[in-house]
C-alpha cells in the first residue's frame, strides 16, 4: 500500500474510513479523520472529499485536541 501524504487527493488514500463529528452542520462544512495503517491521521474537508488530504502524526493529533479541549482555539469561532 502506498504510504499518505501531505497533499495527495483524499480518495486515494486506501483502506481510509473517514469519520465526520455528529456537530457537523447540513451543509456539511465540517473536517473529516481517517486513522491510517501505520499509526497516522488523514484530515479532509467533507465538502471536497477527493481534495487534497493533510496527513498527521499521532502525537500532532493528540496535540491538537488536547489543545481543543482545553478551549486554546476557541477564539476561532467566537466573534
Amino acid at each position: 500500500m502506498p504510504q499518505a501524504f501531505n497533499g495527495m487527493a483524499a480518495s486515494d488514500i486506501e483502506g481510509a474510513v473517514w469519520h465526520k463529528s455528529r456537530h457537523s452542520n447540513s451543509q456539511g462544512s465540517c473536517v473529516e479523520f481517517a486513522k491510517l495503517p501505520g499509526g497516522g491521521v488523514a484530515v479532509r474537508n467533507s465538502r471536497h472529499p477527493d481534495g487534497p488530504a493533510l496527513v498527521y502524526t499521532p502525537a500532532e493529533i493528540e496535540a491538537m485536541l488536547l489543545g481543543i479541549k482545553d478551549g486554546e482555539f476557541d477564539y476561532l469561532i467566537r466573534d
